[in-house]
């Protein structure tokens, strides 16, 4: 692990290896960008003196209230920012910031002082389908085995356009939603009522964040330059109202029941620290069928992100976790979902948000949604030594989603610290509330962890 002259608590989610960036503001100034590193953040805009040797790089884009403008810079910025950054906080690096106390007091802030916002201005939000286990099990629910998978799935990543402006940054409180609902699920010819949504569910995700100039009118990216725009990855909740699904999805697949809310953790981390976990898919080799070419990535593979989710009744002492995946579960890597977004010539800007859709693994204890737990409602899911069952989240449920990277090296690993704040509503009204924890914890080449939470309360308005 890289030391640091900053004081980094054992076990801290934000080590030098991290840097993950994101956007806060404190009681006495607006948002603006920084960077986590143990139980602080680094405010860049109070550091931009230092960094404007920085070739490509206007400093001042870091008093902004979102990183889009630093996200639009070539890769080669984002590389060298993040290199500039390790060696003004490691052991033995610049001691520019270091001996200026003056800017040193006034740089760092109390992590648990400030207040985290969408880390970008989302100008587009696409979600995709691309773990083959949650494909499978969709498609044996809502059809059958034997055309589980839709004609072409393997051969192109499926997804669809969702809703930019109901991306949501840890800590914000949402509305549950409500819709159509198929009266009779064995009949569907005796139409639909309208109710609250009695089947919610979350889904396991990742997301990352598009960089770069924004594509002209026609171009596309490809497979030789794909890396360069891809900025950064978060965790991702896709919330998802599965009775309201089921009865809006044909032909054209979900709309409300998607719309609504999805999550995502306000700490990018960037891709070039994520570089050492890069791993095998589960699938290994993509043969049967061979993607096109513009598809084909001479380096298919993903990152050993192993993922994990808790549910926490209101009544239980702990959370106790219901599934264990990992994100080389995905078929069509995050690289293959960007360069097929493009094909057509689709213009991609800084700060497009991609979801890779839930990730499942093939076992019982790795699917990622209630949905697929508990195929479709019809059986329980037990929450360990509880006694408590699910099949789709109840009142103040908390569900918490965690990520982690490990080197193989290690043969022993410390449990994430999870952090859960509770706050009072102000609604005067009948509420649910569920609390999504989002904690990605990344190991590196000896050991370096991120995390994040959110709190969610979903309200009944009736």
């Amino acid at each position: 692990m890289t030391r640091s002259w900053v004081e980094i608590p054992e076990n801290s989610d934000f080590t030098l290896d991290n840097l993950p960036y994101g956007v806060f503001s404190t009681s006495s100034r607006p948002p603006r960008c920084g960077v986590a590193i143990g139980n602080l953040v680094l405010d860049l805009s109070v550091v931009t003196c230092l960094l404007r040797g920085i070739g490509g790089l206007d400093p001042s884009c870091f008093s902004k209230p979102a990183l889009n403008e630093f996200m639009a810079c070539p890769s080669s910025v984002w590389k060298a920012t993040r290199e500039r950054l390790m060696d003004l906080l490691r052991e033995g690096g610049s001691r520019e910031l270091r001996d200026d106390p003056v800017m040193a007091s006034k740089a760092f802030v109390k992590l648990d002082t400030v207040k985290m916002h969408l880390p970008a201005v989302i100008p587009d939000y696409t979600d995709f389908y691309s773990s083959r286990d949650h494909a499978f099990n969709c498609g044996c629910m809502f059809r059958d085995p034997a055309n589980a998978l839709q004609p072409n799935w393997l051969h192109l990543p499926v997804g669809y356009h969702g809703r930019a402006s109901t991306v949501f940054v840890s800590g914000t409180e949402i509305v549950r939603p409500r819709g159509q609902l198929q009266k009779d699920k064995g009949d569907p010819k005796k139409g639909s009522e309208y109710g609250p949504c009695k089947n919610l569910d979350f889904e396991m995700e990742i997301a990352f964040f598009v960089g770069g100039e924004p594509l002209r009118l026609g171009e596309t990216i490809t497979m030789d330059n794909v890396e360069d725009r891809i900025f950064g990855l978060v965790l991702m909740n896709d919330w998802s109202a599965r009775d309201i699904q089921s009865w809006e999805y044909v032909p054209l697949g979900p709309f409300g029941s998607k719309n609504f809310a999805t999550s995502i953790s306000p700490w990018i981390v960037p891709y070039e620290a994520l570089k050492p976990f890069t791993c095998e898919t589960i699938s290994r080799v993509q043969q049967d069928p061979e993607p096109l070419d513009y598809l084909k990535d001479p380096n298919y593979s993903s990152f050993d992100i192993d993922l994990t989710v808790s549910i926490q009744g209101q009544d239980m002492p702990q959370a106790e976790q219901v599934c264990r995946t990992n994100m080389r579960n995905l078929y069509w890597n995050i690289k293959q979902q960007l360069v097929h977004h493009t094909v057509t010539g689709c213009r991609m800007r800084p700060g497009d948000l991609l979801g890779t859709g839930t990730i499942s693994g093939g076992e019982q204890d790795s699917l990622g949604s209630l949905l697929e737990m508990s195929w479709r409602g019809t059986r329980d899911v037990p929450l360990g030594s509880s006694g408590e069952n699910r099949k789709f989240l109840k009142d103040f449920d908390k569900v918490i989603m965690r990520g982690k990277c490990q080197n193989k090296a290690r043969s022993s690993l410390l449990a994430p610290l999870l952090k859960v704040i509770q706050r009072t509503s102000t609604w005067n009204k009948r509420y649910l509330q569920l609390t999504e924890c989002h904690k990605l914890r990344l190991w590196g080449q000896d050991d370096f962890t991120l995390g994040s939470f959110t709190v969610i309360r979903f309200y009944y308005t009736h």
